[in-house]
């Protein structure tokens, strides 16, 4: 009798809704065993199907190493948007070891009739420009990153985060909120109306699960100062380039076929 070939493991670097989606795909299908790897800035992730790796690969040639032991047959980047340095490493380890990679990237968010956009290449632009549009700023750009705003003492910032931060906010003045999305409209339209707030500050992070501010923001005509994704690395050629964790796994189905 003959036995069953093994599944095909798919290296997830993931981190996004679309990754976590992927997985769910991928690990209820006996044909794959999907490896989510994540790099650990939330202590306590969202629940994941599949096997989960936490934790940074330690650069290039820690990926390598781990792809040349794990063997997976396919890499999938679907990394945050703005998560350059990963999707750089990703493309690198994959020329280097030979392993088709594909890329599952959210499309960016269309800017619509009534949106207020000022679009910036980096926060420290984002943190000049706040005090000359608003004094009550919606700042939802991930912890890392708020040290940007810590010299304008002229805006209250509202700060949505996941988790608690280690230590306090270098921010001046703010009101801190933790939260989980997505988040929808009408929530966001209560929560903007609540606080008093006449800026929204964010990332063009495309997808359903954050583009409530937007859309609260386009309603209660404010303005919204909007970071511009960053340019893709020197040299990335992914294998293909998806938009939603469907099409992926099509894409998955037919690679391994």
């Amino acid at each position: 009798m003959e036995s069953a070939a093994a599944p095909a493991r798919i290296l997830i670097l993931g981190g996004t809704g679309e990754a976590a989606q992927l997985a769910a795909a991928l690990a209820a299908d006996p044909r794959f065993a999907p490896v989510t790897a994540l790099a650990g800035r939330t202590a306590k992730p969202a629940m994941l199907a599949g096997e989960v790796r936490m934790g940074g690969f330690g650069g290039v040639e820690g990926l390598v190493a781990y792809i040349r032991e794990a063997g997976p047959r396919l890499i999938v980047d679907a990394t945050h948007p703005f998560a350059a340095q990963i999707r750089r490493h990703a493309a690198e380890a994959a020329a280097a070891t030979g392993v088709a990679l594909l890329r599952l990237e959210r499309p960016a968010w269309a800017k619509q009739r009534g949106d207020r956009w000022h679009e910036v290449e980096d926060l420290p632009a984002a943190a000049t420009l706040a005090p000359k549009l608003g004094r009550r700023a919606f700042l939802t750009v991930g912890r890392k990153e708020i040290a940007a705003f810590a010299d304008q003492p002229a805006v209250h910032y509202l700060v949505r985060l996941v988790e608690p931060p280690a230590t306090p906010l270098p921010l001046a003045d703010y009101h801190l909120l933790l939260e989980r999305g997505p988040f929808d409209e009408a929530d966001e339209l209560q929560l903007l109306r609540a606080h008093k707030i006449d800026l929204v500050i964010a990332k063009q992070s495309g997808g359903k699960a954050t583009y409530g501010k937007i859309a609260a923001a386009r309603t209660l005509r404010l303005p919204v100062i909007l970071q511009r994704r960053p340019a893709l690395p020197p040299g990335y050629a992914p294998t293909a380039t998806v938009a939603t964790a469907a099409d992926a796994r099509a894409w998955i189905e037919k690679a391994i076929a």
